[in-house]
């Protein structure tokens, strides 16, 4: 299998249905729907698993959430994926839930992982096979979770940050829960002291579920002052 070309938004995180089509049945592969069971019998990509809904989810957000190393390493066999299998992950909700699949997998040592930019949407526009039928997972593979701390910011890293001229924390919540018009469920409305806000799905199409090309992304990035020669906290 070659390493991914990436769709139109240029980058090396992302795959497209083009080259999804020629490598879907690779045994190697493991494509996942991350919506949910009532998305799922809606009908999938042909050979995608689905992520069990015994999976453990943020209880106000609905976000994939990191739990124990064992219980991820079983929840990973129970989907087929092993330490040399290439993921692929979708959703239909410009990759909210892929994306975050996308991380916690990093974060368990797994970075041999895609999103399908424009997810599901795209998928079905451009006139991809559906299926309805339940995708039998890969038996036989072992999956080893190498926890990397370095992608995680703590609290006191945070407190920090906030006095750093080469540092910025990235809020990427709506424009009214920075500014403490709505905290959708928080405990404390506003934002971090000294955050900058650029709503993540200003960085997508919000009508074909992509994300933006890479020099768009990075001319609103760099507006907010989120730099590469930064180190940059986002929450």
């Amino acid at each position: 299998m070659t390493q991914p070309v990436g769709s139109a938004a240029g980058s090396e995180f992302l795959v497209d249905p083009a080259w999804l089509r020629v490598y879907q049945d690779d045994p190697d592969l493991v494509l996942i729907d991350i919506d949910g069971e009532a998305a799922y019998r809606r009908g999938h990509i042909p050979g995608a698993v689905m992520l069990p809904s015994d999976y453990e989810r943020d209880p106000v957000s609905g976000w994939v959430s990191t739990f124990s190393p064992q219980k991820f390493a079983e929840t990973c066999l129970s989907l087929g994926i092993g330490d040399a299998t290439r993921v692929i992950v979708y959703d239909h909700n410009m990759s909210l839930y892929a994306a975050r699949f996308w991380w916690v997998l990093n974060y368990y040592g797994h970075s041999n992982v895609n999103v399908l930019d424009g997810g599901w949407r795209r998928w079905v526009t451009e006139g991809g096979l559906v299926s309805f039928d339940q995708a039998v997972p890969i038996t036989g593979v072992k999956f080893t979770p190498i926890i990397d701390e370095s992608i995680v910011g703590t609290l006191e890293d945070v407190r920090t940050a906030c006095s750093l001229s080469d540092a910025v924390i990235w809020d990427v919540r709506t424009n009214e829960e920075y500014d403490g018009r709505t905290s959708r469920g928080g405990l404390r409305p506003g934002h971090i002291l000294g955050a900058v806000n650029l709503d993540w799905t200003d960085l997508m199409d919000r009508e074909t579920h992509r994300f933006r090309p890479v020099a768009e992304i990075q001319r609103l990035l760099t507006e907010q002052g989120i730099t590469p020669d930064k180190a940059v906290f986002a929450y």
